[in-house]
């Protein structure tokens, strides 16, 4: 059986140089629109993975992303969020780059055919069998991703991967794959679109869901966030008056005073 990349068939759109702006947007859209869709198909999937992750975080260790290209790029954003998002430290989720954090900007050559780099880039970070990683790759067979989880096997760590193409090499690599199948891309082969959109669906679920069941929401609220600037200050003062009868003023010093919404509720009301 010879494995077929979806995302890189011929388009059923052609010739899309002769298209108005407003067919080419229109079309756009209508691609764009069937991509949750093709999440809710791999819901099961994706519901497997998160409770192995909450259970490696629960005893210490960590997530990681690995991918190359803007799979990668999706990774690394992911894993940047949830710091300020959730109050987690810095390095509890991470995301890695094939080429490193220039390749975040700009493209590295040949850095995704690299089949020992992912393995040395994991080392760097102390990877052990107490953490989890998840590779990222819209085909399913960028080197670098696949030699990643291999390694990752071999050692007894937990391996998920998020793919755009159904039986891919690193679906059949991962211990908890992750298949969403967008189909082909409005511009052939280019998975920044579809591909691209559904993968940040599935990393903002896992991330946001791992979370949560490790009670870094309250209700609905993010009373563990890292209060960077004015909005987020604001934002904070206002939960804080949701849950305890007090002014704006003293909202406001109480979260000055104790640095978090969850520890303002929490010391207010003993």
């Amino acid at each position: 059986m010879t494995f077929t990349k979806t995302t890189e068939q011929s388009s059923k759109y052609e010739h899309l140089e002769k298209m108005s702006v407003h067919e080419l947007l229109s079309n756009i859209n209508q691609e764009d629109k069937t991509v949750p869709y093709a999440v809710e198909k791999a819901l099961p999937q994706i519901e497997a993975l998160i409770p192995q992750i909450v259970s490696k975080l629960k005893l210490g260790g960590r997530l990681f992303y690995i991918g190359a290209g803007t799979s990668g790029r999706l990774g690394v954003v992911d894993a940047s969020e949830c710091p300020p998002t959730f109050g987690v430290p810095f390095d509890l989720v991470n995301g890695i780059i094939a080429g490193g954090d220039t390749a975040i900007r700009r493209a590295v050559e040949n850095a995704e055919d690299s089949t020992t780099n992912a393995w040395i880039d994991l080392q760097n970070h102390n990877i052990d069998s107490n953490d989890v990683v998840i590779g990222i790759a819209a085909s399913g067979t960028t080197p670098y991703v696949i030699s990643g989880l291999e390694a990752c096997n071999q050692n007894n760590i937990i391996t998920g991967c998020i793919t755009c193409n159904a039986g891919s090499p690193l679906a059949l690599t991962a211990q908890f794959p992750i298949e969403v199948v967008v189909g082909p891309e409005f511009i052939t082969g280019s998975s920044r679109m579809k591909a691209g959109t559904a993968q940040k669906l599935v990393l903002n679920m896992i991330s946001t869901a791992a979370m949560i069941q490790l009670g870094k929401v309250r209700g609905n609220k993010m009373v563990d966030m890292q209060l960077s600037n004015i909005k987020l200050v604001d934002r904070g003062v206002k939960m804080i008056m949701d849950e305890i009868p007090v002014s704006y003023e003293e909202a406001s010093e109480l979260l000055k005073k104790y640095g978090s919404v969850r520890n303002a509720v929490d010391n207010y009301k003993k």
